[in-house]
């Protein structure tokens, strides 16, 4: 049976705050003690992370695969990322222009949830040109292969249910670290406040 927004609220709310009651306090707050000892258990689990990561290079050995968890975010996250590719050959650039794809899988430490999404990035020469592009379902034609094979295998080994786009861009009175409301949605609060941010 699919978990709803209320549902999804309910449990966010224990772990994040709707105020900046603790902000100057040396105390942290009992939705942040929640989420670091929620992290605790779920670091014990790691390593069966870092097995769907290697399932993920034996079926695509031609990708990169990333590790990109980072406790500061509710989830355990991977990337699956394509070699830079040329998009343009203007002879009076001095340095040439590429684009690279990712493709990033994301599993709820807080709720039985994942999410799967794309990142665009461009470059000039070896510097990041502009803001990356984050795509949602339904994501790019190069991303959806890649997509479906890190969703199956999230799902195989978690039993995981897929975070619908209508519900994981639920607004929530909550604030993720520098996103707060209106801004912040279910999304931000049970993966990522900032889908961009990956290690390349």
């Amino acid at each position: 049976m699919p978990i709803s927004a209320e549902e999804l609220l309910s449990v966010a709310r224990k772990y994040w705050r709707s105020d900046h009651e603790f902000d100057d306090k040396p105390e942290n707050s009992p939705e942040t003690e929640r989420f670091h000892d929620t992290w605790e258990q779920a670091l014990k689990k790691l390593d069966e992370w870092r097995a769907l990561m290697g399932e993920l290079r034996v079926e695509l050995p031609h990708l990169n695969i990333g590790h990109a968890t980072a406790t500061c975010d509710p989830c355990f996250k991977c990337m699956v990322y394509t070699n830079q590719q040329p998009v343009s050959s203007d002879p009076q650039e001095d340095e040439p222009r590429s684009r690279l794809w990712t493709v990033v899988g994301c599993l709820s430490v807080l709720a039985p949830v994942y999410t799967v999404y794309g990142v665009q990035y461009d470059y000039k020469g070896r510097e990041v040109r502009g803001a990356a592009r984050v795509f949602f379902e339904p994501l790019p034609a190069q991303m959806q292969a890649l997509a479906q094979v890190v969703a199956r295998k999230i799902e195989a080994r978690y039993g995981a249910k897929a975070l619908p786009r209508k519900i994981a861009e639920t607004r929530v009175p909550l604030i993720v670290h520098r996103k707060e409301p209106p801004e912040t949605t279910l999304f931000h609060a049970l993966f990522t406040p900032e889908p961009e941010n990956l290690p390349l």
